[in-house]
């Protein structure tokens, strides 16, 4: 096993690790109040990633060549995924989304969305390394994967999950870009698919009057509620924080403190230097998933490996600078942190596929069989 991929398990590791604990601290009060079990959640969790923990060596073994051969089905069950929260009975509707499917004879709940971020990942970088040299041709490189990718950002947007369909929409631009897609097809499509993200908020109360808290939270104070109060977590933190498990926010005083609004707390009880490190651990992430990605013996594995990395980092940043105020509020959980047990389970199952990329790379180095000339646009970043 290679450096880059030690330091990638060992990255993780630590960040689950600071996941489990402060999830047993943060999730304490809402286990109380309501299921009755202070350590509910944190049961919960844990049956989670004996799962992931279970499958992970099996993907970690998975040649990441077979992804390429499964995409239509993964793309195909990615659809029917997302319509299911929509069906009576095992769609689940909280707060007015849905985004849940309730997997029977248990209570236990899966995002479909979680699946479908991965395949998007997947099915683009699997087409994107198909077409190879017509990737510039406006069919088979822009309109047959914006299609598919269009397809799945409605859905997502249907449920609604605007924070999700952002981050889907941004990587899948950002892999077809890579991929090779005229940089002109790109622009314009972005530019319209902002103006009808932008439309679909402005129809929402919900989500305009988080954009315009956001903006003026003095004026909107019962809408910037959750952007005040973890404010107020970090500053109560400084430096070395009040001490594990002594969060005065985490009092019913900030929702969703065990899922979105975590790294609050982390700030709160362990201090500034504890959220660093955790903004550390996932900059170090995006390190190795890039150089995984760079040194991949084919086309395929260097789109895969970067979709995957861009998408666990890109969804920490957004995490993280919704929590500082620095982005207006969106459910989006922190990788390998925040409570959710189907974000856990793929996050893991990414990097396991990272794992074998990197595997594959380090055992053939030279190329191999599956080895075709490669051209993109990888090395930009």
């Amino acid at each position: 096993m290679g450096r880059t991929s030690t330091a990638l398990i060992v990255i993780v590791v630590a960040l689950l690790s600071i996941g489990i604990v402060m999830l047993a601290s943060t999730s304490s009060v809402k286990g109380e109040s309501s299921f009755g079990d202070p350590q509910f959640f944190l049961k919960r969790q844990l049956a989670w990633l004996v799962v992931a923990v279970v499958i992970a060596p099996l993907v970690a073994r998975f040649d990441y060549h077979w992804w390429q051969k499964l995409f239509p089905a993964m793309g195909v069950l990615a659809i029917v995924l997302l319509i299911l929260p929509f069906m009576p009975v095992v769609g689940v509707t909280i707060g007015g989304s849905s985004r849940w499917v309730r997997l029977f004879p248990t209570s236990l709940q899966i995002q479909p969305s979680e699946f479908a971020k991965f395949s998007v990942v997947v099915v683009l970088a699997s087409w994107m390394a198909r077409i190879g040299y017509h990737s510039e041709d406006m069919k088979r490189g822009f309109l047959v994967p914006v299609a598919g990718l269009g397809i799945v950002l409605c859905l997502l947007l249907k449920e609604p999950d605007f924070g999700t369909t952002l981050l889907t929409g941004i990587v899948g631009m950002l892999l077809m870009f890579t991929g090779g897609t005229r940089l002109g097809y790109l622009v314009i499509t972005g530019a319209m698919g902002v103006s009808a993200f932008v439309l679909a908020v402005m129809q929402d109360k919900v989500r305009i009057g988080r954009i315009l808290a956001f903006i003026m939270p003095d004026k909107y104070p019962r809408t910037a509620y959750h952007l005040i109060q973890s404010k107020i977590a970090l500053i109560n933190g400084g430096l070395f924080g009040v001490g594990l498990g002594n969060s005065i926010q985490k009092q019913r005083y900030l929702p969703e403190a065990h899922t979105d609004f975590i790294y609050a707390i982390i700030g709160e009880e362990l201090g500034l230097l504890a959220s660093g490190l955790v903004l550390a651990l996932f900059i170090a992430f995006l390190v190795c998933g890039i150089i995984i990605s760079l040194r991949a013996s084919d086309r395929f594995g260097k789109l895969l490996g970067f979709g995957l990395t861009i998408m666990i980092s890109l969804q920490a940043a957004i995490n993280i600078g919704v929590v500082t105020g620095c982005l207006p509020t969106k459910g989006i959980p922190l990788p390998f942190i925040s409570y959710g047990g189907s974000s856990l389970v793929m996050s893991i199952v990414a990097v396991c596929v990272l794992l074998n990329i990197a595997e594959h790379w380090g055992q053939t180095r030279g190329g191999d069989q599956h080895t075709r000339p490669i051209k993109d646009r990888a090395h930009w970043f």
